[in-house]
């Protein structure tokens, strides 16, 4: 079975992470979507058991894929796994330095995983977590970024933080 592990902060879960997600299902056996716990990311506004609820609401139709969460190295987590693909999206090329470097050091921690690398669909290549959130704090319709089962979800705590 081949097994590849989507990787990401999601915070929120955006539509570009869903085309992402069901795309690399096409690919492989199973996806294991993996809400990584960053202690250097300290202001989330979803906590990660939120952003796992979040991400399987967005996902019930993706037979094969399973969403968790991780504290520690990317590598280790793979191994554990058993998986043999990290699946990474790529908006632009300001995306790949970044990536690239975590690709290699994966590969230097642990050799049997592979990272693939996939483009954007066109009409997700501005989209980020962090551009939801500022368009929705400033009043913006953010419904054409996000999947609609979590809408309201995000909507209400953008909400929340800004009165605060």
């Amino acid at each position: 079975m081949k097994v590849a592990i989507c990787p990401g902060s999601f915070d929120p879960v955006t539509k570009g992470h869903v085309d992402i997600i069901t795309r690399a299902a096409k690919i492989f056996d199973k996806v294991i979507v993996v809400v990584m716990i960053n202690s250097n990311k300290t202001n989330a506004y979803f906590t990660a058991s939120e952003r796992v609820d979040l991400i399987k609401r967005s996902i019930t139709g993706i037979k094969n894929a399973e969403v968790e969460m991780y504290g520690g190295l990317l590598a280790e987590y793979a191994a554990e796994k058993g998986a043999c693909a990290v699946v990474k999206g790529l908006r632009a090329v300001s995306d790949f330095e970044y990536e690239f470097q975590q690709a290699l050091t994966n590969k230097k921690l642990n050799p049997d995983v592979e990272t693939v690398f996939m483009t954007t669909d066109a009409e997700n290549m501005f989209l980020s977590s962090s551009v939801v959130k500022q368009v929705c704090e400033f009043g913006g319709d953010i419904s054409g970024f996000v999947p609609p089962e979590i809408h309201s979800d995000i909507v209400r705590r953008i909400s929340e933080r800004k009165r605060n």
